[in-house]
């Protein structure tokens, strides 16, 4: 076992301690500006004297200054945070990206700026069943499987799997396991999208007089996504037929 030295521990701390921003204020800066000035009867410092004013008044600058230091290290380097800079960081990530044009609020936009920065990708059915959570979709996502002489069994196979390639079931599996078709059927998905996207306005997040209430949309960005980052092989049917909104104040906080 590696044992970290005390002292070592007591200067990571003492300097993480030291390094974090203290925001100052114009009147910090006043004070500080008018230990610099010369003493006497010229320079009294009682406060309602003329010589403090004008250096309080001066000083704010520098408070000014230092308050939009403060936020550009404190709240714009955080992209979880950022108002100002949102932009420059989009342009910077390849945003706005096509596949998500309902990133229309600023909540909305550090959502997607976060998700981007931080997505590994993968290309297992779990994986994009995730990324359609992470939209506000519940998806299913069914594979084919040709007919094989040898392999597959006749009759009903609904909820058949293969465990260690010997056939199981499993109760929540209601497709056919092997189907009658074109070897290429291997190569399909159908994706089912179980309920349509609700956009809630919200306080603080939104635009009022510009969004709605709610805004009921389509799986554009769904599709958009999926479509781009399917197994290269893979075609894609999606299937709407069991869509459902999930309630009159489905989505709503």
């Amino acid at each position: 076992m590696v044992t970290i030295p005390t002292d070592w521990v007591i200067t990571k701390a003492f300097k993480s301690r030291r390094d974090r921003y203290v925001r100052r204020s114009g009147d910090d800066y006043a004070e500080a500006l008018a230990d610099l000035l010369p003493w006497g009867p010229a320079w009294p410092r009682w406060e309602d004297s003329v010589l403090m004013r004008c250096v309080r008044g001066l000083a704010q600058i520098f408070g000014l200054v230092d308050r939009r230091a403060g936020d550009l290290l404190i709240q714009e380097s955080d992209p979880r945070k950022t108002l100002e800079l949102l932009p420059d960081w989009e342009r910077n990530w390849g945003l706005p990206d096509p596949c998500f044009r309902r990133t229309e609020t600023i909540e909305q936009r550090q959502q997607m700026l976060v998700f981007k920065m931080t997505m590994l990708g993968a290309q297992s059915r779990e994986w994009f069943i995730w990324v359609a959570n992470w939209l506000g979709y519940e998806i299913e996502i069914t594979e084919f499987s040709p007919f094989m002489v040898g392999v597959s069994s006749v009759g009903d196979t609904r909820g058949m799997i293969l465990w260690n390639d010997r056939p199981g079931t499993h109760p929540e599996v209601t497709d056919f396991r092997w189907e009658i078709g074109r070897p290429e059927m291997r190569f399909y998905w159908t994706v089912r999208v179980k309920n349509a996207p609700l956009l809630w306005f919200r306080a603080g997040g939104g635009e009022s007089g510009i969004q709605h209430h709610l805004t009921i949309g389509f799986a554009e960005d769904l599709e958009c996504l999926l479509n781009r980052w399917r197994p290269a092989h893979t075609k894609i049917i999606f299937d709407y037929s069991s869509l459902a909104t999930g309630g009159s104040m489905a989505g709503t906080p």
